[in-house]
């Protein structure tokens, strides 16, 4: 049976991030980063270095939960001819996409899946929703399973009415 036709514009599945995994995973990194620091100078390590190490990293990993925090705040929206990002930054359009896999083995973010696209595009990285390197754009994170998971069933339909077409 064929799908029904979607307008462009219509919003079929999205994805956004569960609230528990969102705190617990930028609540990781916040703890991480500040015990790294109270390590850096109450007791600091014999070498400048390692202390100098031990400060970049707790920084470092404040600056991710930060950045995480951020970055789980976005949804993903799919329409009938793109996967974008709510507000209009497109990520794919669903006629560049070439394969998506949800598999055990397959290099994808957690509760996620990974697409796999004709061209190249720019790399991003939206920590705990969704990266881009090359060819490759893993969707999840913080995600919830269902989501995701409806998404790339929803997707990967699309596909198999483009390649019948």
């Amino acid at each position: 049976m064929p799908m029904p036709s979607i307008s462009p514009e219509t919003v079929i599945a999205e994805i956004s991030s569960a609230t528990a995994r969102r705190y617990f995973g930028v609540g990781v990194l916040v703890v991480l980063g500040v015990v790294l620091l109270y390590l850096t100078f109450s007791t600091p390590p014999s070498s400048v270095g390692w202390q100098i190490l031990l400060g970049l990293m707790g920084f470092g990993a404040l600056w991710l939960g930060k950045a995480t925090w951020r970055a789980s705040a976005m949804t993903l929206e799919l329409t009938g001819t793109e996967l974008r990002v709510q507000g209009g930054q497109v990520i794919c359009r669903i006629e560049d996409i070439t394969s998506i896999n949800r598999g055990t083995f397959a290099l994808k973010p957690s509760n996620g899946f990974l697409i796999r696209t004709k061209t190249a595009g720019p790399r991003h990285w939206a920590p705990g929703v969704w990266w881009r390197i090359g060819k490759s754009i893993g969707i999840g994170g913080v995600t919830p399973a269902s989501q995701s998971k409806f998404m790339s069933e929803v997707m990967q339909a699309q596909l198999m009415e483009l390649q019948k077409d």
